[in-house]
């Protein structure tokens, strides 16, 4: 829902006319972007007698009549921002309504937004990752939690220590909260999460999809209005021959990030947070990680576990000077089998 031209806080447009807040106690600087389709546009403005800077958004209704249910679904924002008090949320300062026009008035952040082509190191991109996940159990510690609905890179600030913003929260809902259908298909196409799109209950998992697709967009270094690119026939993401210096693990934790049932997805932030954090981005597959990757992923833990047999077994063989390399070669074969509960073909072809 954030402005879809020169989101973020740099590449400021020159305005010749604005409106005057002056009375209301702000100073336009510059215009910092807008959104013709949507009749919204953002403003930099001072405040009177102060040093301080804000953002000022102006949101203009198609018609008089739709005065009233628009300044209700903001009000709703205004609502969920006044109870958050975290730094890498901009704070709600004021609103204001004129006749056809709505105003928000929040916090300035110097950062300009990932809707702005930047490229990042992956160990970066993991910083961000981290940065985003910390203000989501923020937002899910919340009593009920908060779902932000709307996570894409349009609506992350993200400064040169790498600090990461969230802004935009017309579309967040409190967890548990009724939702018209018709609010469903107001989020961001390759962003929401399946439970979404088909009207589904939404669940403290449903913000992770929609950050897993942006962070594969940075990776990738893809513009969100090309997302589609990175979605196969399955309604997968297919990313991985894109970034292949990144680790095994990495991916792994994106494409669990990105599950489209989000009971295989990890359950909330703080559990995806902290899997995150000993990962190393960047990195090649150790034999087990590459055995385990080609494996199904509802098999992986039974692999992992002949997998670790294996190993043992090998380093024992190793130490004896002796030849145990059959169990290797079965494994191999074995992951070739459409399951590990052998056939008779998978059984005949292995000479068993």
């Amino acid at each position: 829902m954030e402005l879809d031209m020169h989101n973020g806080y740099k590449g400021m447009i020159p305005l010749n006319h604005h409106r005057d807040f002056s009375e209301l106690g702000y100073q336009v600087i510059t215009e910092l972007g807008r959104n013709r389709e949507g009749g919204r546009i953002t403003y930099l403005a001072n405040v009177l007698n102060s040093n301080q800077q804000v953002v000022i958004k102006e949101f203009c209704f198609a018609s008089a009549n739709a005065d009233l249910s628009g300044v209700k679904a903001y009000q709703r924002e205004i609502e969920i921002l006044q109870q958050l008090h975290h730094s890498r949320i901009p704070h709600y300062i004021d609103c204001f309504k004129m006749p056809g026009v709505f105003y928000l008035v929040q916090e300035y952040k110097n950062a300009p937004s990932l809707g702005l082509r930047r490229s990042f190191h992956p160990e970066e991109i993991k910083q961000i990752a981290l940065s985003i996940l910390e203000i989501l159990v923020y937002l899910q510690k919340q009593v009920p939690s908060i779902i932000h609905r709307d996570i894409k890179p349009e609506n992350i600030l993200v400064d040169e220590q790498l600090n990461a913003y969230l802004v935009d929260f017309g579309l967040a809902r409190i967890q548990g909260a009724k939702v018209a259908l018709s609010s469903f298909v107001a989020g961001t196409p390759g962003f929401m999460p399946p439970e979404e799109q088909f009207g589904h209950s939404l669940t403290e998992a449903s913000d992770l999809y929609s950050l897993g697709a942006t962070l594969i967009c940075l990776l990738t270094n893809t513009r969100s209005v090309e997302i589609g690119k990175l979605i196969d026939d399955n309604y997968r993401f297919n990313f991985q021959k894109l970034v292949p210096q990144i680790s095994p693990r990495f991916q792994s934790w994106l494409m669990k990030m990105v599950e489209p049932n989000q009971k295989r997805r990890y359950a909330n932030a703080a559990v995806a947070l902290k899997v995150l954090k000993p990962i190393k981005v960047v990195g090649t597959a150790t034999g087990i990680e590459t055995l385990v990757s080609i494996i199904k992923p509802r098999k992986r833990a039974t692999v992992l576990g002949l997998a670790t047999i294996v190993t043992l077994a090998a380093l024992e063989a190793t130490l004896m000077s002796c030849q145990f390399s059959d169990p290797v070669k079965e494994l191999l074969e074995a992951s070739e089998c459409q399951s590990f509960y052998l056939n008779a073909s998978c059984q005949e072809n292995n000479g068993h």
